[in-house]
């Protein structure tokens, strides 16, 4: 754990991991490796089909998981991987939906259903990378988040990494999801240990940490440090560790004061601009490494 700018503490959580189990190229045991000398306080292990229970391995507590895929390889007819967190027993839900492309969307959504009935987070894996649209994940139903960068999909796969255009065309539509980073770490050869989220917690109690993480307590980082605070009804202002560009996003096409440039930046404020519903904020470093906040939504 650590203390942030704030004085809040904070624990580093990388909730998307692959080993041996299923597809990934190293144990469990080296995995977890990587992830304590990097300073990750718990990561969850999500295999492919394959539910992993909360425990530790050397010393690193793990967190429940599991990553269900639906639908083929043509992104048209809906591919969608639902990596499930913190469930507190195995949903034990059937893997011969794993192909069936034509009901992809309803069986992501039951998958949906079913991890939140035992008690687990539902995030929506990579979406950039499987081609979803904001018109398919809103036939999902009541997901918890997305993830707004997905490290092996940059790293190891088709280089669409990012899916911040999708997270702000849900939200344009209404559906102001929850931003994680994950590795998704499959091969361990850079693709590890390049996202994580930072959960404000005083605890490592797992339904803690998802509470937390459902109620958008933590910051999604490739590295920086990035805090948003709403200080007026018009108004947010953001605190950052040092950064080269600290950029607003949200439903307007453009906006006054969107992104501020510069040397150490460590503070931006953004006031509404027209029709803003809602702006979330990314920030830039120095190397090019970005940190992300959930979105905050302004007074109509």
């Amino acid at each position: 754990m650590f203390v942030d700018l704030l004085g809040r503490t904070r624990a580093k959580l990388g909730l998307h991991t692959h080993t041996t189990r299923s597809d990934g190229f190293k144990t469990p045991e080296e995995a977890v490796e990587f992830y304590i000398e990097q300073g990750y306080d718990a990561i969850a292990l999500t295999e492919h089909w394959k539910f992993s229970e909360e425990g530790e391995i050397g010393g690193l507590k793990i967190i429940s998981g599991c990553e269900y895929d639906v639908g083929k390889d043509d992104g048209t007819s809906g591919v969608f991987h639902i990596v499930g967190i913190g469930m507190t027993s195995d949903p034990k839900i059937p893997e011969d939906w794993k192909n069936m492309v034509k009901t992809s969307a309803s069986k992501a959504a039951e998958i949906i259903k079913t991890i939140k009935l035992y008690n687990g987070l539902a995030i929506v894996a990579h979406p950039s990378w499987s081609l979803n649209t904001a018109e398919q994940l809103l036939q999902l139903g009541d997901f918890d988040g997305l993830e707004i960068y997905n490290s092996v999909s940059e790293h190891g796969m088709s280089d669409r990494a990012y899916s911040d255009v999708i997270a702000d065309q849900l939200a344009s539509r209404g559906r102001l999801t929850r931003l994680l980073a994950a590795d998704d770490a499959h091969y361990y050869d850079g693709d590890q240990c390049r996202a994580a989220i930072m959960v404000e917690t005083t605890d490592m109690d797992t339904q803690g940490l998802i509470r937390a993480i459902r109620a958008g307590r933590f910051y999604a980082t490739q590295g920086p440090e990035v805090h948003i605070e709403k200080i007026a009804p018009d108004k947010v202002r953001v605190k950052c560790s040092p950064c080269s560009k600290v950029v607003f996003q949200s439903n307007c096409v453009w906006s006054r004061g969107r992104a501020v440039r510069g040397e150490g930046i460590i503070e931006a404020e953004y006031v509404k601009y027209g029709p803003d519903r809602f702006v979330r904020a990314e920030v830039t470093d120095a190397d090019g490494k970005k940190a992300w906040t959930n979105y905050v939504e302004f007074d109509c």
